[in-house]
């Protein structure tokens, strides 16, 4: 009789978390949680408050998968980016504490970073072992993400840090912006429309959390992206294509600045160009589902 598994989701009420909670189920895991709040069953979820009750939801599952920290989606004024790093800093901190306190810790633990700790690349991709890391507040917090990850004392447990790119899928993710631009005629190209964009499909993204907790061999960074990287000019056709806009204007960077400023948000999302290759994924033979953007952009139009 085979056993059933346990994953640990620290961070599962976004978009990403809630997909990854659903497709685990469904492929038979068992799921805990750890997150702002817990549920009534402290052995199946634990919040922050109390390293104690963390390990115990940790001690004896197989994988966690740490998704922890405040949405970027907000103005870069001094309140937030304390928010955003000290989210991502003191959970990773606090998951190392408690895992070095498990009698049966889990084998391994990935933990969410972001392709954008890569410099904005637009002469040659951005790979693992021979990426630039850029400057700037969103490097600075991946940068110090990831320390924390390293800093954790887990011998008995290998340690994954996912470089992932724009995650895209049905029902959320980042695609949401570009197709209502798409709708309204505006989804022509960004700045210039030269900057890379590197995206995952959020079911992709599942498939390689399941594909390196069994990759004993794979630790450390690992960029979690599609070989398909596109100029934003090509995202915004396919994205018109796939929404059945007919026509869409052009959005100079300076025009990108102001509106990010009336809805309090950062325009980095479309002006910076990521080009990340995901090189220890393709070397370990992984296989996408949804490895083509118009491909997946028109299968998520239709739901």
């Amino acid at each position: 009789m085979t056993r059933t598994k346990t994953v640990v989701l620290a961070g599962a009420s976004g978009f990403i978390g809630t997909y990854l909670r659903v497709r685990f189920e469904q492929d038979g895991w068992t799921v805990r949680t750890i997150g702002r709040r817990a549920t009534k069953d402290s052995a199946e979820s634990a919040d922050w408050n109390g390293d104690g009750a963390i390990t115990r939801v940790l001690d004896g599952a197989n994988l966690l998968v740490n998704l922890a920290g405040r949405s970027v989606n907000c103005r870069y004024n001094a309140r937030n980016k304390a928010a955003i790093l000290g989210s991502r800093v003191a959970t990773t901190s606090a998951l190392g504490r408690a895992l070095a306190a498990c009698q049966e810790p889990p084998s391994c633990w990935l933990n969410a970073s972001t392709g954008t700790i890569y410099r904005h690349a637009e002469d040659r991709p951005q790979r693992e072992s021979d990426g630039d890391l850029g400057s700037g507040f969103s490097v600075d917090v991946a940068r110090a993400w990831e320390a924390a990850l390293e800093a954790a004392d887990t011998p008995r447990t290998r340690k994954v840090a996912l470089r992932i790119a724009i995650v895209l899928g049905p029902g959320g993710g980042a695609l949401r912006p570009f197709a209502t631009l798409a709708r309204l005629g505006l989804g022509g190209h960004m700045g210039n429309g030269d900057q890379k964009f590197s995206w995952i499909h959020v079911e992709d993204l599942y498939r390689a959390v399941r594909f390196l907790h069994l990759r004993t061999d794979i630790s450390g960074p690992v960029n979690v992206a599609s070989p398909d990287v596109v100029e934003n000019r090509e995202l915004m056709r396919l994205v018109r294509r796939a929404y059945g806009a007919r026509f869409g204007i052009p959005t100079p960077a300076w025009l990108l600045r102001l509106g990010a400023r009336l809805i309090r948000t950062e325009t980095e999302l479309v002006l910076k160009s990521r080009w990340v290759q995901p090189q220890k994924l393709l070397d370990a033979g992984f296989i996408y589902r949804q490895p083509e953007l118009g491909r997946a952009l028109l299968s998520i139009a239709k739901r």
